[in-house]
């Protein structure tokens, strides 16, 4: 997937698959008032559309580059348009349940295939940025109007349906299946960093199921313990993601000036304190508060989550695999928001999954420390402490992009071409500013002929 392409079609794709997550409160809480479900019934519903998501996910992690991008984005945005589409005009529980779980497929496979597309870009951190600010942007639209238009469960599951068609002409400038050459065969092996994915995808799935835990709920805290009506909850949540394009923004601008260990572990404390005051909210103004303050910091946080999963792998497998995790993590929230309020009441599970929060905190934090949040390579040196100490520049069928510019923090790289296959240790010198004997982390890389 080159990272020449324009981002926009990424953009528009990335919105139409996670549309969805963000509209889940209002699809939970009209499932349970229009069609009769419990709470804790509803919440499974918005489960079940979500772990369909995650599953198409995994299905397609490592394979996009394989397929294309075109071809799985387009047949994504048509499995979301149908099964949305037809729950929309379903007025039976298992008819709503079987097109939730195929339009959460779809939304799961345009997810995807951004993703990879994201990995691949030079800046995956400004194009989630901008895929995160668009997703903002439409879902508080959406709260904005939906409140006034009523139709029960089918008005948010027709609004997804109908952005999935409207995102349809973008997949023209996607790229489309690419034989393999000798550059990508380079790199078809293991997943690199092992470790710090694992970590990584652990981490995502534990503080996405925080997060969508409280945001399942959301709607049922404002309109049954602070007393709000929906429209006032449905201005609160359209505010609260304004604030949150705000934030976006401003993630966007800082890029990776303070590093990504930073907006991760203070932002991640930060939404932890946001959690527990909107879930023990019992008026308008702690209410706001809390939702606004958590929407303004969580799609910073998530913005800098994405890029450092694509950092960990240019061909974006790492990319898919941690938001698939995620997806998992936010299937499982509006369940167990749902019973935990059941249980142990709002305030509770506020502190519960505040805890949570905090817990992920410090793991995530340390990839971010440990990687340095920079393109990583199979074949990349690495100081003792893990950073990256150079990128070796093959002579052929070297990644585009995947090689910092100069100015970087990667100390340059003097590639010695040897004709004889005895090598002189004299003739090899540090590649630092002043070729002097202190420049101790230093490589060449000798060819023979």
């Amino acid at each position: 997937m080159s990272s020449r392409r324009a981002a926009w079609p990424l953009v528009a794709v990335f919105t139409a698959g996670y549309l969805a997550s963000y509209l889940l409160p209002t699809i939970v809480g009209r499932l349970s008032v229009h069609l009769g479900l419990t709470p804790a019934q509803a919440g499974l519903v918005g489960s079940a559309l979500l772990l369909s998501s995650a599953s198409a996910g995994f299905t397609l992690a490592g394979r996009v580059e394989r397929y294309g991008s075109r071809t799985p984005a387009r047949a994504g945005l048509v499995l979301a348009a149908v099964g949305y589409g037809s729950a929309a005009l379903a007025g039976s529980v298992p008819l709503v349940v079987a097109s939730v779980v195929v339009g959460g497929f779809g939304s799961g496979a345009a997810t995807a295939v951004a993703a990879a597309g994201i990995a691949a870009q030079r800046d995956p951190h400004r194009t989630s940025s901008l895929g995160l600010l668009t997703v903002s942007a439409t879902a508080g639209a959406l709260y904005l109007t939906i409140p006034h238009l009523g139709g029960g469960h089918r008005l948010p599951f027709a609004a997804i349906a109908l952005v999935a068609l409207l995102v349809w002409p973008a997949t023209s400038r996607l790229n489309g299946p690419t034989a393999p050459d000798e550059s990508t065969s380079r790199i078809t092996g293991r997943l690199p960093h092992r470790r710090s994915g694992l970590v990584l995808a652990g981490g995502m799935l534990v503080w996405s199921m925080a997060q969508n835990a409280l945001w399942g709920v959301s709607s049922r805290i404002g309109v049954v313990q602070a007393g709000l009506t929906e429209v006032t909850v449905g201005a609160v949540f359209a505010a609260a993601l304004g604030a949150g394009l705000l934030g976006v923004m401003g993630a966007g601008v800082l890029g990776a000036r303070a590093g990504r260990a930073v907006p991760i572990g203070l932002g991640t404390v930060v939404i932890a304190g946001s959690i527990v005051v909107s879930s023990s909210a019992r008026d308008l103004g702690s209410f706001a508060t809390g939702e606004i303050l958590w929407n303004t910091v969580y799609p910073v946080v998530l913005s800098y989550l994405i890029g450092l999963a694509a950092s960990l792998d240019v061909r974006g497998r790492w990319a898919v695999l941690a938001g698939s995790a995620s997806s998992v993590g936010v299937a499982c929230g509006p369940l167990l928001g749902s019973v935990l309020s059941e249980e142990a009441g709002y305030p509770a599970m506020g502190l519960i999954l505040g805890a949570a929060t905090l817990l992920v905190a410090a793991p995530v934090t340390a990839v971010a420390l440990h990687t340095g949040g920079r393109p990583l390579v199979p074949g990349s040196v690495r100081r003792r402490g893990g950073a990256p100490a150079a990128l070796l520049a093959a002579t052929t069928g070297s990644l585009s992009g995947a090689v910092p510019k100069l100015g970087s923090p990667e100390q340059a790289v003097t590639e010695l071409r040897v004709r004889r296959r005895r090598l002189v240790r004299s003739a090899i010198r540090t590649a630092g500013p002043d070729g002097g004997p202190g420049q101790s982390n230093a490589y060449a890389s000798t060819s023979d002929r």
